[in-house]
């Protein structure tokens, strides 16, 4: 039964009990008339009682007529102990009852109980609402939250972007819609599909759209969630998830977050494993083998770090299936722009290929952000619709942070941040294969940013050789070098452009064998795929120290090598460098039309 229709039910028997003892107690009011004892013993010397009731505290006495206020029967409280001898002087017949204190008795030792175990439980209850746990009652119980089609509202209109995930979901979907059609020749549907790609690209979306076109029951938890404080809750959780899904089957469970639940045992190191997580692991690789694919019961799952995910989980028979959910190429950005900026006011003759053009790198996450920021900075001018500034100044405030028009930098910071950005521009504009440079600006941005150099790819890149690395080094560079150059002294401007610098040199020589003397050997252990997370410190401690030492040497003279290069650029280039940095000057912020025009006698450096 539904809680809230027994809720109702309780309600209305008690109230039809409550109007059973107000019509009693109304009756009785009608009829009985309480009187002194003395009154009592008038009434049986008159002759009036047709029959008295003794109880251990009262006298009712039955008149055999109504009294002149209708009343038909008497109460008396007092008792004497020679009031039989009495009662048979006057010939009334009399009869004695005993008085049940049942009830009363019961009620008094189970009232105190009741209220202090009721409040009891509203205390502990709001305990564990406060922790996160949820009601005492249902702390095994799976707390997977079950979207009906019409609830979840998406289906593979609303994703974008990811055609080659959509199209090896759309089996699924098939499969939910038509299991018996996947039999006929011995075929099995996969029992789990793990969607694997970085955070925001829409792997949550996809998995609410395969939902949403099935018109099945969709199941939906986070990894985190099966895990309690109790021992055994999470295994609980688990069974009762499957019983549920079992039931409304056709059904999707949905585990968004997997590696929060399904990380490799045995990976805790020396401080031992989780019992409670491995448990919790053991027992949905139990139920994942306990359940027949054609009861149409369908595992989709989410997770940014599979390389730290337990072998049992995706060997065949359980998570069968891995679908790749990465970030959307140029195509699949104006695919995703189109889906957004059905929600806002775009104005007309606005380009979504140039919005998508500054956005590479941009997850489906992002690109809605990004519509977002664009709709606000248009309202906040008070503008009709959005346009296509509006977009750039929002790529701009998610690239590079907020402006800060009140940081106030004086007349030397201020030349030399001019100087620090026009090198990055110059370098990136007369080396061969650099991404265009989109804005130069030296108004402080976000938490340490003096100034900005914007370059726009022309187009997604997948892979680079060593000489185009070697100009990403020398545009991060192109700032320092041009410090040097003019001021003959160096600032602190450039340590965010020495860190990303030396980044990518290590990565040259540690991960991708680009030096000859130390050979082809990848010297640092790969980096998680789809989060971008610092290296472990630890990793570089199983290297030689010789080893170590030529390592670093080599990016040194990387470095350095390439920083020669930029000064030279700039060198040969001083009068437009000049030029650019006083009308940066004068205008804080230069666009690609006038950094063009300002440039147009630029000299690109000879070959080698």
């Amino acid at each position: 039964m539904n809680p809230q229709a027994r809720w109702n039910l309780i309600y209305w028997m008690l109230a039809i009990l409550a109007l059973l003892m107000l019509q009693d107690w109304w009756q009785t009011s009608r009829t009985v008339e309480p009187v002194p004892y003395s009154e009592f013993e008038q009434a049986l010397a008159d002759g009036r009682v047709a029959e008295v009731i003794v109880s251990e505290r009262t006298l009712t006495g039955k008149l055999k007529n109504p009294d002149t206020k209708g009343k038909t029967v008497i109460v008396a409280n007092r008792v004497e102990p020679d009031l039989a001898e009495r009662l048979s002087r006057y010939q009334v017949p009399y009869t004695r009852v005993i008085e049940s204190t049942l009830l009363r008795s019961v009620l008094s030792w189970l009232l105190p109980v009741a209220i202090f175990f009721a409040l009891w439980m509203f205390l502990f209850r709001r305990m564990f609402e406060r922790q996160g746990m949820g009601g005492f009652m249902t702390i095994g119980k799976s707390r997977a939250k079950v979207y009906m089609q019409t609830d979840t509202g998406v289906d593979f209109d609303d994703v974008a972007g990811v055609d080659e995930a959509k199209e090896e979901l759309r089996e699924v979907v098939d499969f939910l819609k038509n299991p018996k059609d996947y039999g006929r020749l011995g075929a099995h549907i996969p029992k789990g599909v793990l969607l694997v790609g970085p955070p925001g690209t829409g792997k949550t979306l996809l998995a609410k759209a395969v939902a949403g076109e099935a018109g099945v029951p969709f199941f939906s938890i986070s990894g985190s969630e099966f895990v309690e404080m109790f021992v055994g809750v999470g295994a609980a959780r688990v069974r009762d998830m499957f019983e549920q899904a079992r039931l409304k089957a056709p059904a999707i469970i949905f585990i968004d977050e997997l590696d929060a639940l399904g990380r490799a045992r045995g990976s805790f190191g020396p401080m031992g494993g989780h019992d409670e997580r491995e448990q919790t692991l053991n027992q949905l690789l139990a139920e994942m083998d306990g359940f027949d694919t054609s009861a149409g019961l369908i595992i989709l799952a989410a997770t940014n770090r599979p390389e730290i995910l337990d072998p049992a989980l995706l060997r065949a028979g359980r998570f069968d299936r891995q679908v790749l959910v990465d970030r959307p190429d140029k195509k699949g950005r104006v695919e995703i722009l189109n889906v957004h900026v059905k929600k806002i006011k775009l104005a007309p003759g606005v380009d979504l290929e140039q919005v998508a053009a500054l956005t590479t790198g941009f997850s489906g996450a992002d690109i809605a952000n990004l519509v977002n920021e664009a709709a606000l900075m248009a309202t906040r001018r008070k503008a009709d619709a959005v346009t296509l500034d509006d977009f750039s100044r929002a790529v701009e405030r998610i690239v590079a942070g907020l402006e800060k028009k009140n940081r106030v930098l004086n007349d030397s910071e201020r030349k030399t941040v001019a100087y620090h950005e026009m090198g990055h521009a110059l370098v990136a504009l007369a080396l061969p294969g650099s991404d265009p440079v989109h804005k130069v600006s030296i108004i402080p941005r976000g938490i340490g940013a003096l100034g900005y150099t914007i370059q726009r790819p022309t187009e997604d890149r997948y892979l680079m050789t060593r000489e185009e690395l070697e100009n990403k080094i020398a545009v991060l560079l192109g700032g320092r070098a041009a410090e040097k150059l003019v001021f003959g002294k160096l600032s602190t401007g450039a340590a965010d452009d020495l860190a990303k610098a030396t980044d990518i040199a290590r990565d040259m020589i540690t991960r991708y064998g680009m030096d000859e003397d130390l050979g082809y050997i990848a010297y640092e252990a790969p980096r998680p795929r789809f989060l971008d997370v610092p290296d472990m410190i630890g990793e570089r401690n199983r290297l030689a120290e010789s080893t170590q030492t030529r390592i670093d040497e080599a990016i040194r003279v990387i470095i350095m090598g390439v920083f020669e290069r930029a000064f030279g650029i700039l060198e040969i280039n001083r009068p437009a460098l000049e030029r650019c940095a006083e009308e940066l000057l004068k205008k804080e912020t230069l666009d690609e039309a006038a950094i063009r025009e300002l440039t147009h006698d630029l000299a690109s450096p000879s070959p080698g």
